[in-house]
Order: structure tokens, then C-alpha cells, then sequence
């Protein structure tokens, strides 16, 4: 699960990749491992990929995602650019003037990044989906690489890529995959876990692999990339990824999985959904179970800390208390301990830690 969010019991499936790239999926069910893979379309007048730009309150950002994807040295791609009721929308189209004669332009009313998402994926021609969120850019290799990648392996549905972080001082020079890890092979297991994460904007995808997974879930508002890549690995898509960085990610504070709270929300919603919906084995099953207890606790550590902040001593032992019964640390005994014998003295504490933190 990213940084932020702007506005997925048989053996693992083995086939031969390119140098560099890591790989393997298990749980090969049905239906996405067995399609087939062509490198070229039926009709030749059909680009082969198909970038996908949702927008909603960009317009100061939009412009230099589109210059960054119509300097790609690969050229055989459309744009399909979905404003999802952007409030400013006059800005909006005065941003996407200069590109209206090069991109399909769709509008909807304001309904979320999956929504906008899939209206442009249902629209698309190309074989291959190339997702940009409208606050990145991709370097000019981007498609060039990416697109090699896969053709270079058939039966691959996904690739992945790194990606340099910009826009906040404290992950200045850092990249993804320094924070948000990738390790071994891509399994439905390890995107459980996050010890392999997709950053959106860093994913080329074949587009019957994402229809036949059921499209992003538009009733999710975060975290919605996460579960679909949770799901196309369940149904035996092979995700596979390098390390070369080619793109350029935003990490700002108004995105959307920003808020406290919000990507934990969002991806206890996913984990619940699946708990539901997939047959997991009983492994499969308990590592899911467990995944779910420490993200209620993590968020209920993210409340019981903007309760603190808030001076509001009682909603924040609530908080802290649930989560210490899930996972109980030394620190969170002792932060309770302090809010039942001095309340006042603890929240006080809490306010000038916090300051000195952001020094």
C-alpha cells in the first residue's frame, strides 16, 4: 500500500523473466493465468498501450503528468484523461487545453479514484494499461522499459517499477522501494504483508487481466489499488518487478491517503472484503486474520494520537486501549497508566513531544 493516495495451496507459478526482475504468484485458481497473452493487437490501428489519468483537484499538476508522458521515447499509446467532478474545473480545462486534441477526455460527477479509473479502463483499446496518477511523472523511458518488460515475458500480467519521492524534505534522495519494500516473489501472501508493494503510477498491466480480476472496487476510496493487486494475485496473475527508477512521486499532505488514518481505514475495509469474498486456505486465512488485528490497532494508535492532540483524555484511552489489547508494548502501558492516574500532566506530555517532533 502506498505512501499516499492522489486524487490489488499450489506450488508458485515459475516462468522465465528478463534479467532483474522478481517474480512468481501463487494461487493459480483460474481464469488470469490461463489467458491468452498477444503481443500484438487483432487491429493494427490500436495503440498497444492505453495510459490511464484520473484527475480530481490538480489542475496545477495535471500539465506536467501529460508533457511527462507525451516525452516518452515509446510512442505506440493513447491518453485517457477521466475528471472526476474536479471543483475547479475551469482551471482544470485550461490546464488540459493545450492537450484536448491528443488525449480522450472523459467527465463524471465526482464519485472517487476507482470509479474515474475504470470509466477510462472500460474506454480504453489498448492491450497494456499504464496507470499515472495526475500528481507524478514518468521519466522518458518509462513505457519503453515497462512495455519491453512484458513482451519479453508472455504469460507476465503486471510489472512494476521504482520511483524517486519528491515533495517532502524527509524522504529527499529516497526512493519506493527504500521505504515501501519489495522482497522475493510477488504472491498473494506478500502483498498481504506489504513485504512487496505496487506503487500505482510505477504499474504497467495487461487490461484483460484487470477486467477478468473485476476492476479497481468502486466503493473504496483508499486503498483501492491495494486490494485490486490482492485480487489479481488470488486469481493466479503473475506481478512481477525491477528495480530502475522511472518515474517521479509526489508525496504530499492534501493527497488523499494522507489524512491520519485514512490508508489503515481503508486497508482494514480491504482486508475485511476479502476475509468475506476470497477462499483462502488456512494459512492463508490466518495471516490475513492477523494482518487485520494489527491494522485495527494501528489505527486505533492513529486516533488515540489525534486525541491526545485534541486534549480529549478519555476518547484517547479508548483508543490506546483497544490497541494495547491487540498488541500490548511497554509504551502503551505506560501512556495509559499516565492518562488514568494524571490525565492533565500526560496530554500535556503528549503535545510537547509532538512539537519537538516536528522541529
Amino acid at each position: 500500500m502506498e505512501l499516499k493516495r492522489p486524487y490489488g495451496k499450489q506450488a508458485p507459478a515459475v516462468c522465465s523473466l528478463p534479467d532483474g526482475v522478481r517474480g512468481g504468484v501463487t494461487f493459480p485458481i483460474s481464469g488470469l493465468s490461463s489467458m491468452s497473452h498477444t503481443d500484438s493487437p487483432l487491429n493494427s490501428d490500436l495503440p498497444l498501450v492505453s495510459v490511464i489519468i484520473p484527475v480530481y483537484n490538480a489542475d496545477d499538476l495535471i500539465g506536467a503528468a501529460l508533457r511527462s508522458v507525451f516525452a516518452q521515447s515509446f510512442k505506440d499509446f493513447e491518453v485517457v484523461v477521466v475528471n472526476d467532478g474536479s471543483p475547479n474545473n475551469e482551471r482544470l480545462q485550461k490546464a488540459l487545453s493545450p492537450y484536448l486534441s491528443r488525449i480522450i477526455y472523459l467527465s463524471q460527477e465526482h464519485q472517487g479514484p476507482s470509479a474515474a479509473r475504470n470509466l477510462a479502463i472500460l474506454r480504453a483499446q489498448g492491450q497494456l494499461l499504464a496507470f499515472l496518477d495526475s500528481d507524478d511523472t514518468w521519466l522518458p523511458e518509462y513505457l519503453s522499459e515497462q512495455t519491453r518488460l512484458l513482451q519479453a515475458s508472455p504469460l507476465m500480467d503486471l510489472i512494476f517499477c521504482d520511483a524517486f519521492l519528491v515533495g517532502d524534505p524527509a524522504l529527499s534522495g529516497k526512493t519506493f522501494m527504500q521505504i515501501c519494500s519489495s522482497n522475493g516473489p510477488v504472491t498473494f501472501e506478500s502483498l498481504l504483508v506489504e513485504k512487496t508493494q505496487v506503487p500505482t503510477s510505477g504499474t504497467v498491466v495487461r487490461r484483460q487481466c484487470v477486467i477478468a480480476a473485476g476492476l479497481f472496487d468502486e466503493k473504496l476510496q483508499c486503498a483501492e489499488d491495494h486490494d485490486l493487486w490482492l485480487r489479481i494475485a488470488y486469481h493466479g496473475g503473475r506481478i512481477e518487478y525491477h528495480r530502475k527508477v522511472l518515474l517521479r512521486r509526489l508525496v504530499r499532505p492534501d493527497s488523499l491517503g494522507s489524512p491520519p488514518g485514512d490508508l489503515l481505514a481503508g486497508e482494514i475495509a480491504v482486508l475485511k472484503k476479502l476475509g468475506r469474498n476470497l477462499e483462502l486456505p488456512p494459512e492463508t486465512s490466518s495471516l490475513l486474520a492477523g494482518r487485520l488485528r494489527k491494522a485495527e490497532a494501528l489505527f486505533d494508535i492513529t486516533q488515540g494520537k489525534r486525541r491526545l492532540l485534541a486534549n480529549d483524555a478519555q476518547e484517547a484511552y479508548a483508543f490506546l486501549s483497544r490497541a494495547n489489547a491487540s498488541f500490548p508494548t511497554l509504551k502503551l502501558r505506560l501512556l495509559l497508566t499516565g492518562l488514568r492516574r494524571m490525565p492533565r500532566l500526560t496530554l500535556m506530555a503528549a503535545r510537547m513531544w509532538y512539537r519537538l517532533m516536528l522541529i
